[in-house]
């Protein structure tokens, strides 16, 4: 059976790059009716953010990527916090040093320091740990024990020969041992690196597949030694693209927004959020932009997964959303655009009945409009506002013309006796009025969409009115008949 992972490490706000990563491994155990496990990769304590993990996991909710096993749902193979699994990499890591795989080095940071700046005077443009301990007799490392030295583990990576693995993306691979460090597996407070965690846990939860980002590949030497000495088979490994900006830069904060909750609180939809990041990197093999979760499970390999870095395009992405947004129901649509306006101080955050159908009447005039959910609010203002916001250009342009006190005068005198208020009364008799006033129709329609809203755009005039309502709309008028004098 497949079993892939998905382990962040909980040291801030989730990058939507990783995020995609664990959609593509999501996708790839549900394409294979396998597992996906979800694993806090929790050891590097001075970076950990007590916020982080409820984030990623909040988000992996958000985008409906539910997990087989790991926190909150619990598993055969817990706990699935590294956190929690100290004394399996300590036993591991102390077994590998009786066995002459690894061994422990006493140096300090400032020694370490040293022999760098000296790596880097000679000229080296990478600097490596030069394997002092390496070298140290039983009876020293005996001694520096007794005497109390902290000390880490470092593996005793060989000397010479390859490693070499098969990259479902980037296909045949082949390192040279000798180019790679003695790392350390565990440092001195008992926490093991990324690099034994890692390889322990994969091979203890019986993971298949490692499906990660290829800023990794450069320590498979390390990982693939380490299996080696363990004697155990490594997984299948595939590491996808890099995500880059449109000037073919890492993505990052000068793009625009990476952290995968600032698309959520810009009202990115998680259908399109998931359509978009499956197509990061991956193409279903035809031209297609749309495709629901179910195609994409359907059509997902990781054959078809470029080994090219991806431009990630904000763009394309806004595109995408104000389709998504145009395909939902009415009923959708205001649910989802609500919490908005209520966050905006628009709308109260309990509703009463008439206020809540207002605002189901409100919402939809704009959704052709919307790119994000976030739109509603500035799209939306003036039919909850009293105090309008007036466009004062729009204002100069048409209410200097001399027809306008008159206008004013007549629109409200119809529409107070109007019954019903609604769209198709009100566009007769504005019609009406703009004939009898022998003016084109721009020169009415205009003027009354500055009254009502403030703004020389929004949605059809008319529907617009009878949204607003009368006594809304004859209040704004009326108003209107002060900038006139």
């Amino acid at each position: 059976m497949v079993r892939v992972r998905y382990a962040p490490s909980p040291t801030g706000s989730p990058h939507v790059g990783n995020i995609r990563t664990a959609l593509f491994n999501w996708v790839f155990a549900r394409h294979h009716q396998g597992k996906f496990i979800v694993r806090i990769e929790d050891t590097d304590r001075s970076r950990y953010v007590p916020t982080s993990e409820q984030e990623i996991l909040t988000s992996l909710c958000w985008l409906g990527l539910d997990w087989d096993e790991g926190p909150e749902v619990g598993g055969p193979y817990a706990p699935y916090h590294q956190s929690q699994r100290l004394e399996i990499y300590q036993r591991i890591a102390h077994q590998l040093v009786e066995e002459g795989k690894a061994y422990k080095c006493f140096c300090t940071p400032e020694e370490l320091e040293q022999m760098r700046a000296q790596q880097r005077a000679q000229g080296a443009s990478v600097t490596m740990y030069d394997r002092r301990c390496r070298r140290l007799t039983p009876a020293e490392v005996r001694a520096r024990e007794e005497a109390g030295l902290p000390y880490v583990i470092r593996f005793a990576m060989p000397l010479e020969g390859t490693v070499e693995y098969e990259d479902l993306i980037h296909g045949h691979t082949v390192f040279r041992n000798a180019l790679t460090d003695d790392f350390v597996m565990l440092k001195s407070d008992g926490y093991p690196t990324y690099h034994l965690a890692n390889v322990v846990d994969d091979h203890l939860m019986e993971i298949t597949h490692v499906i990660r980002g290829d800023e990794w590949i450069s320590s498979m030497p390390r990982h693939l030694n380490l299996y080696r000495a363990l004697g155990w088979e490594p997984p299948q490994f595939a590491h996808l693209p890099l995500l880059l900006g449109p000037d073919r830069q890492k993505l990052s904060k000068r793009h625009g927004a990476v952290q995968f909750t600032e698309f959520i609180r810009e009202g990115y939809l998680p259908d399109a959020m998931f359509n978009f990041l499956a197509l990061c990197g991956w193409n279903p093999g035809d031209n297609r932009e749309i495709l629901n979760r179910e195609e994409i499970i359907e059509l997902f390999s990781l054959e078809r997964v470029s080994d090219n870095p991806f431009i990630f395009d904000h763009n394309k992405l806004l595109w995408m959303n104000g389709y998504y947004i145009r395909q939902l129901s009415k009923e959708q649509l205001v649910a989802w655009c609500l919490p908005f306006l209520q966050e905006a101080g628009l709308l109260p955050k309990e509703l009463d009945e008439d206020t809540r159908a207002y605002a189901e009447r409100v919402i939809p005039l704009e959704q052709e409009k919307m790119k994000v959910l976030k739109d509603v609010v500035t799209l939306t203002d003036f039919f909850f506002k009293e105090d309008l916001a007036v466009d004062q250009n729009a204002v100069k342009k048409w209410y200097s013309m001399p027809h306008i006190p008159q206008m004013l005068e007549e629109l409200i005198r119809r529409y107070e006796a109007l019954e019903p208020f609604t769209a198709p009364e009100i566009e007769r008799v504005t019609r009406e009025v703009i004939a009898w006033l022998g003016v084109p129709s721009g020169h009415v329609i205009h003027p009354v969409r500055v009254a009502v809203s403030g703004r020389t755009t929004g949605p059809s005039l008319f529907e617009m009115l009878e949204v607003l309502g009368k006594p809304r709309v004859l209040k704004r008028l009326r108003q209107a008949q002060q900038w006139t004098v």
